[in-house]
C-alpha cells in the first residue's frame, strides 16, 4: 500500500514539475499587415527577442499584402495551431473581429499592438505613441519646412488601417489652427502600403496639384518611395517631404535634401513590447485591466491605460525626430 501511495505521489510531482515548465513555454504569434515590410521584419528582431528573454516561442506572418482576407487565413491557421496568444497589427479596425473573438474564445489571448483592432476583438492595445501626438507632429513640421504657406497632400498607407486614420484625424484637427490659415491640405492618397503603388501615387500628386509644397506620409513604405519620386522628378527642395520612416531606408533621401527630417519610433521595441505584454497575459501576470503595472524587461516599467478607441492600451513612448544631424548614428540601427 504505501508503495503504490508513494508511486502515485511521485507521479503527481512530476505532472506538476512538468506543467510547471510546459506553462512558461508559451507559442505567440505575430500577425503583421504584410511581410516583406522592413518595418514590420524590426518588429520581429524585437518580438523574437522578447520571446527568447520570457522562454517563449515566436511566429512571425504576415499576408504578402496588406488585406484583410490575409490576415484572417493566418488567425484561422493560428487557431488550429493552438497558439497561446496572437499580436496582430491589424488591416482594418472592425473587420478582424469575428476571427479574433473565435481565437479568445479558444483561450487565446489576443494583443494589437502598431495599428489597433476594435476592442471587442482585443484584450489590450500596444500603442507606438500618442496618436494626437503623432498627427499633430507631422503637420508642424511640414508647415516649418514650407513656411506655414502653400499646398499640402497627405500619401498614407490603405484607407482601411486604423493607425494612418487616426493620425489623419488628428493632422485635420492641427490644420484647422489658425496660423496654417495660409495652408490647404490639397489632397489625401494611398499607397496601400506597397512601394511602387506609393511611387506612382506620389507621381500623381506631382501632375495634378502643380502648386505642391509639402507631403506628409506617415507610413514607412511611403515616404521612402516619395522621397525617391521627389528625387526622380527633379522636386528635390521645390517639394518638402516628412512622416514616419526607418532610418536604414531614408538615410539615402536626408543626405540628398529629398526628405530635410521625419520622425518615426523603435520599431524593434515595438515588437519587443508587443510579445512581452502578450506573454504576461499567457502566464496571468496581468489581465489587460486599466491601471495595471507590469515590468517590461527592458522597456521598463508600463502602465495599462484608458486608449482612445474605449479599450486599454500600453504606450511605448514618444516619436524621435531624424535629421541630418543624427541619421548617421541610427541607420545601421534599423
Amino acid at each position: 500500500m504505501r508503495k503504490l501511495l508513494f508511486a502515485a505521489v511521485l507521479l503527481l510531482l512530476c505532472g506538476v514539475l512538468a506543467f510547471g515548465v510546459s506553462a512558461k513555454d508559451f507559442t505567440i504569434g505575430m500577425l503583421v499587415k504584410n511581410v516583406g515590410n522592413p518595418f514590420f521584419e524590426a518588429c520581429a528582431r524585437g518580438g523574437q527577442e522578447a520571446c527568447d528573454e520570457l522562454g517563449n516561442t515566436f511566429i512571425f506572418q504576415g499576408p504578402p499584402t496588406p488585406t484583410v482576407e490575409g490576415q484572417i487565413e493566418i488567425i484561422e491557421n493560428f487557431i488550429a495551431q493552438n497558439v497561446d496568444a496572437i499580436c496582430v497589427s491589424a488591416n482594418d479596425f472592425n473587420a478582424l473581429v469575428p476571427v479574433l473573438k473565435k481565437a479568445m474564445a479558444n483561450g487565446i489571448k489576443v494583443v494589437s499592438f502598431d495599428s489597433a483592432v476594435n476592442p471587442q476583438g482585443r484584450i489590450v492595445h500596444v500603442n507606438q505613441a500618442d496618436a494626437e501626438q503623432i498627427g499633430r507632429l507631422q503637420v508642424q513640421a511640414i508647415a516649418e519646412m514650407i513656411g506655414y504657406e502653400g499646398e499640402i497632400a497627405i500619401l498614407s498607407a490603405a484607407a482601411t488601417m486604423t493607425n494612418q486614420n487616426t493620425w489623419i484625424r488628428w493632422m485635420q484637427e492641427e490644420l484647422k489652427d489658425p496660423k496654417y490659415s495660409k495652408m490647404r491640405l490639397a489632397a489625401i492618397v494611398y499607397g496601400d502600403d506597397l512601394r511602387d503603388k506609393s511611387y506612382n501615387e506620389a507621381m500623381g500628386l506631382f501632375k495634378s496639384y502643380p502648386n505642391l509644397k509639402g507631403i506628409i506620409s506617415p507610413t514607412t513604405v511611403g515616404i521612402s518611395a516619395t522621397a525617391k519620386a521627389i528625387t526622380d522628378a527633379g522636386l528635390i527642395g521645390k517639394i518638402k517631404l516628412t512622416g514616419l520612416g526607418l532610418p536604414s531606408e531614408m538615410a539615402e533621401w536626408v543626405k540628398n535634401g529629398a526628405c530635410e527630417a521625419f520622425y518615426l519610433w523603435n520599431p524593434v521595441d515595438l515588437g519587443y513590447l508587443a510579445a512581452y505584454v502578450a506573454g504576461l497575459l499567457c502566464e496571468g501576470t496581468i489581465t489587460g485591466k486599466e491601471g495595471e503595472t507590469f515590468t517590461a524587461g527592458r522597456l521598463g516599467e508600463r502602465t495599462i491605460t484608458k486608449a482612445e478607441d474605449g479599450g486599454t492600451e500600453v504606450l511605448l513612448g514618444p516619436p524621435f525626430r531624424f535629421d541630418a544631424s543624427n541619421i548617421d548614428e541610427w541607420k545601421d540601427v534599423f
